[in-house]
């Protein structure tokens, strides 16, 4: 459930944590029991600390890592009885 603001004429702001189906309803106020309008205002956003983002922002860019080439086995190891696996069948 979201926190929502609302302000009482008399007592100030105060918040309160309800479902989104209710939050067209004005509220009672805690202290004094008058209706009370609910309060928009913007969204609390986490932002990232600057110590966080100057680290991010000064690291080097990632580099693309290749494999080295592989010899590929020949094709004749393969069909050579001789270094065949024994449960093999040669195709």
């Amino acid at each position: 459930m979201p926190l929502y603001e609302f302000r009482c004429e008399s007592c100030g702001v105060f918040e309160e944590w309800l479902k989104m189906s209710e939050t067209l309803n004005p509220k009672l106020c805690p202290t004094c029991d008058r209706i009370s309008k609910r309060v928009y205002s913007a969204p609390g956003l986490i932002t990232t600390p600057s110590t966080l983002r100057r680290r991010v922002e000064q690291s080097a860019e990632p580099t693309i890592a290749k494999r080295s080439q592989a010899t590929e086995p020949s094709s004749s190891k393969y069909h050579n009885h001789h270094d065949a696996r024994p449960w093999m069948i040669g195709h």
